[in-house]
């Protein structure tokens, strides 16, 4: 430093600490700036981790919550054997008259008799409607605060099963292709046929129809869905798929779930819509299916399904089948007389619903004082095997629902159970099994020698009873399991 400058700063001190000073203000406003744009990315991410755990942390709420309603669902199934014999001297039985009372459809009513079971509100509402006092009820409910589930069971035994074809024989795939063309050759639907599909296709009834059938069946021959008696072989299968620019082929195996039929061809929304699933927030009006067995339960039914099965079998040229307003007026009246039951089995056997359609009984006078003209079948006895009023298999839609102030968090589960070998919950009592048959054999000719016979040891043992019995769930066996 210069003698200058030295001698400047001697005389002026007060004006150099000011000029040091304002950097050191500069300096602290940096700092400022730094820790500032610091603290407010901190803050957003423990904002945003700690929203995801809350969000983390409701989904799996709602998703148990649906757990549990899947899982209420099964047992309420199971149980409907069980309350179908403890009505047999009730009005139903006498509506019947006083025949075997056929299996109730208490799937319909699952979101009211599982209400207990539900969250507080619900069980409230519950309280309300039967007048039960649940105030002393322990150990049912999902407690306070901690959500509710919303739950719609279907029958998958009242819809139409393509799956049928899937079982390789010539009698699966003739059943198959006698529904789905009764279900979709009558003139109302002509239209559909006559646009471009998704593929931007052109596609006509018969080829739709083929098109399902070779999707699940293993063979490579085509299809004809020619119900006539002059029905030939349509030769081997073709390379549609791939010549359209798809890359997929045909599966020749069973569909894993309704969502592959969007893969055949011939699907378009318009189709899907008609044919398929009419309301997708409404899974009681789906008409076809890919978990039910080969027959068709008549009393859970909808009016399009049952209408769609009989024009399968109905003579060719029947009224209903090709005129829409025999059509209408058998749709009008099936729909009006299920209201009118409130959900009560409709028929206690499948012939039942043969005679109403051929005009016959109280219910096919009825029928017919609307102007309906009565079917005419071609095999009734075959007729009669495709249908029933017992049902196995179900689909269990149950949505778990957390609140959270003003949004909630909804989580779906579609669950399939398959009940055809469940073991009725009666019978569910190994123990108590044992010992009345442990003593039933005493009092017989085992009994001479003090106790069970020594090549009867497996019977006497509760503990193999109860094995036995846990390999057959009375909630059935889940056959498809979807989060969504």
């Amino acid at each position: 430093m210069r003698a200058d400058q030295i001698r400047r700063q001697r005389r002026h001190p007060r004006r150099h600490r000011q000029k040091e000073r304002g950097a050191a203000l500069i300096m602290v406003l940096l700092a400022l700036v730094v820790l500032t744009v610091f603290l407010t990315e901190l803050q957003q991410e423990t904002s945003v981790a700690f929203s995801s755990a809350i969000s983390a942390r409701e989904r799996l709420k709602a998703e148990y919550n649906a757990r549990s309603g899947v899982n209420l669902g099964r047992l309420l199934i199971a149980a409907e054997p069980t309350l179908r014999n403890n009505i047999k001297s009730s009005p139903l039985a006498l509506l019947l008259g006083g025949q075997k009372v056929p299996q109730i459809p208490v799937w319909n009513f699952a979101d009211q008799l599982l209400a207990p079971y539900n969250c507080a509100d619900s069980a409230a509402d519950f309280q309300n409607f039967t007048g039960v006092d649940l105030s002393t009820a322990e150990a049912i409910g999902l407690g306070d605060g901690g959500g509710c589930f919303e739950l719609v069971m279907v029958d998958e035994n009242a819809k139409l099963n393509v799956n049928t074809a899937a079982r390789g024989d010539v009698i699966s795939r003739l059943t198959v292709a006698r529904q789905l063309m009764g279900l979709m050759q009558p003139p109302q639907y002509a239209q559909i046929f006559q646009e471009r599909d998704g593929d931007d296709q052109f596609s006509s009834v018969q080829q739709v129809c083929s098109a399902i059938i070779d999707w699940a069946d293993y063979d490579q021959d085509v299809e004809p869905c020619d119900l006539s008696d002059q029905a030939t072989n349509a030769g081997a299968e073709d390379n549609f798929y791939q010549t359209i620019g798809l890359p997929y082929m045909r599966k020749n195996a069973a569909y894993d779930s309704l969502e592959e039929l969007r893969l055949v061809r011939g699907m378009s929304d318009r189709f899907w819509s008609t044919f398929v699933d009419p309301d997708p927030r409404d899974p009681q009006k789906r008409v076809l299916t890919v978990w039910g067995e080969s027959k068709l339960n008549i009393n859970s039914a909808n009016a399009q399904t049952l209408y769609g099965m009989a024009c399968a079998y109905a003579v060719e040229g029947t009224p209903m089948c090709t005129d829409p307003e025999q059509a209408q007026k058998f749709l009008t009246f099936v729909t009006l007389a299920k209201g009118f039951t409130m959900g009560a089995p409709v028929f206690n056997k499948g012939s039942q619903f043969l005679a109403m359609m051929e005009g016959k009984g109280s219910k096919g006078e009825l029928l017919t004082s609307q102007g309906f003209i009565p079917v005419q079948f071609k095999n009734k006895r075959e007729f009669k095997n495709r249908v029933t009023t017992t049902s196995k298999i179900f689909s269990i839609y149950a949505a778990g629902v957390v609140p959270n102030g003003k949004r909630e968090t909804r989580v779906g589960v579609h669950a399939v159970i398959d009940f055809r070998n469940a073991t009725e919950i009666d019978q569910m009592n190994p123990l108590s099994q044992a010992t009345a048959q442990q003593g039933g054999n005493q009092t017989g000719a085992a009994a001479q020698t003090g106790g069970l016979q020594p090549g009867n040891t497996e019977s006497a043992d509760p503990l193999a009873q109860v094995q036995q019995a846990l390999q057959s769930n009375p909630g059935g066996q889940i056959i498809y399991y979807r989060v969504q």
